[in-house]
């Protein structure tokens, strides 16, 4: 008879960094089901490719008062969510994170594993500083350089994850979502984006796990060092914060209130 509350832990080692996977019970052909809902690359949601998501994805992160990749335990997983795709964060490369957060039921949740951003940082109106073609070279140097990259969701583990990768096909505005970046004819920096993303389809009620390990091997000593370690639980359609909860000491999200969706 097999025990209850067994539990087993996966070790990956990744560029020098270890990653505990903690998985509960073996995955069984029902859990193997949970990849059917990992959409190919080179799709989208109807209107959106996945590659204007991560766009989106760059603009969202933007336009935030607090840094998604910033957060450590899943307080900020409901700032700024709108529409059918609920944003997942990676981190700066500097931490591990563990995130629990409230996934409303139909929702598309869109993974970064590694990803890098070139943009241009000149004074707004002034000229750009780098030409697409430029900041298109720039954001594809690290991932050219894919080291390893295991995702797991549900404990099972998302095949050839080098065929994730997702490139802006033209430069996008950054700013886009941000009035007081932008120059008075309306303009914000270019930018482009590239990097290894999962366009995952909505998934059935009930607790899941994510988890991400990813690096970089490139040369440079900035970026291309960049170590991704960071799990989310989910409960999709469990209960969700209609107020934001804020870092402590902000000032911000005091008097949660929390409410299920419908």
């Amino acid at each position: 008879m097999r025990g209850r509350g067994i539990r087993s832990l996966a070790l990956v080692v990744l560029g020098g960094v270890a990653m505990i996977v903690q998985a509960g019970e073996p995955a069984t052909a029902g859990k193997d089901a949970v990849l059917d809902h990992v959409l190919p690359p080179d799709t989208g949601i109807p209107g959106r490719s996945v590659a204007e998501l991560t766009a989106d994805w760059w603009r969202w992160v933007r336009a935030q008062p607090f840094s998604p990749y910033l957060d450590p335990d899943g307080r900020l997983c409901d700032l700024g969510q709108e529409g059918p795709v609920w944003f997942l964060a990676g981190t700066d490369g500097s931490f591990n994170a563990r995130r629990e957060c409230n996934v409303p039921t139909g929702k598309y949740l869109l993974l970064p594993v590694i990803n890098m951003l070139h943009r241009n940082v000149q004074p707004v109106g002034e000229p750009d500083t780098y030409s697409c073609p430029e900041l298109v070279a720039g954001a594809a140097v690290n991932n050219d350089h894919l080291n390893s990259a295991v995702v797991l969701i549900d404990g099972v583990p998302v095949p050839e994850v080098a065929r994730y990768r997702v490139r802006t096909a033209e430069c996008f505005d950054i700013d886009a979502d941000i009035g007081e970046h932008r120059a008075a004819d309306g303009n914000g920096r270019m930018a482009a984006a590239d990097g290894y993303w999962l366009l995952i389809e909505p998934l059935p009620p009930g607790r899941h796990t994510i988890h991400v390990g990813a690096n970089y091997g490139a040369s440079d000593r900035g970026y291309g060092a960049m170590v991704q370690n960071f799990e989310y639980v989910l409960d999709v359609g469990g209960w969700v914060n209609t107020a934001m909860l804020a870092p402590p000491g902000s000032g911000i999200g005091a008097g949660r209130v929390a409410s299920k969706r419908p």
